[in-house]
């Protein structure tokens, strides 16, 4: 799969770098257009800003920490980002920094506004797994043709798949329509559960960590701590998260309702 997307003269544009760009939009875009109904979108515009700044630091910080054997003999590689290295843990991690950061600053709803910016969270993911795809990364184990074939995936996506000589796991596939599905069940719920604040936020943890929980046991490039995937370790906190905020928000939600 041909990394680049064109070239003028000197400068080159890479598809990831456009995925990205067009996730990230897709993201802002979302958020924004959900906090004008909460009466947030003001302080949801500001909010975007520290949440880019503070995702994009997590995301590296996240991936050097738990790969720093790569960058001990030399430090200054550690602000190479453009070189690759990032991981989307750091970035979620980073986000949520920002907004408890300036959602208190404000004196904003921390959870209302995580229950805004979600849905358009799990969305961009979904789509920027895509860059993943044709930069050839975080795909899984090696597998043969006719598995892929099995799967009745498009041929670009089986031959995007043939890495070096061999066939592998399209985890980025995976994660993607796991997000996108993801996405739908949040937007319902957003629907149906207008009274119980924090039920999407809860939702996002259980569900997306539950989805990289057992696809990142496919991957090869997995971060470590010790003999266990940091990943799968961040997932299953994430679950039990999850099921305490939505036991919590239905409590609550109950309570309010028999006040009403």
């Amino acid at each position: 799969m041909d990394r680049v997307l064109f070239s003028i003269g000197p400068i080159t544009i890479y598809w990831y770098s456009i995925i990205m760009l067009i996730a990230v939009l897709v993201g802002i875009f979302l958020s924004i257009k959900e906090s004008k109904k909460e009466a947030l979108e003001s302080f949801v515009s500001d909010l975007i800003t520290y949440i880019i700044v503070f995702g994009i630091i997590g995301a590296r910080l996240y991936y050097v920490i738990f790969n720093f054997d790569n960058y001990k003999n030399n430090l200054l590689s550690i602000f190479k980002i453009w070189e690759g290295g990032i991981a989307i843990y750091g970035a979620i991690i980073g986000g949520f920094i920002a907004i408890v950061y300036l959602a208190k600053k404000r004196d904003k709803s921390i959870i209302k506004t995580t229950d805004i910016i979600v849905p358009g969270l799990i969305l961009a993911q979904s789509i920027g797994r895509w860059g993943n795809f044709f930069n050839g990364e975080a795909h899984g184990t090696e597998v043969s043709l006719e598995f892929l074939k099995s799967l009745h995936l498009p041929n670009f996506i089986i031959e995007g798949m043939h890495i070096n000589g061999a066939y592998y796991h399209p985890t980025f596939l995976y994660e993607s329509l796991w997000c996108f599905l993801g996405f739908i069940i949040l937007m319902i719920l957003r629907k149906i559960t207008k009274r119980k604040k924090g039920i999407i936020t809860s939702s996002y943890f259980i569900w997306y960590g539950i989805g990289r929980l057992f696809i990142e046991g496919l991957r090869t490039d997995s971060l470590y701590l010790g003999n266990y995937r940091i990943s799968q370790i961040v997932s299953i906190i994430l679950v039990i998260l999850g099921i305490i905020g939505i036991i919590i928000s239905v409590v609550k939600g109950n309570k309010n309702e028999r006040k009403i």
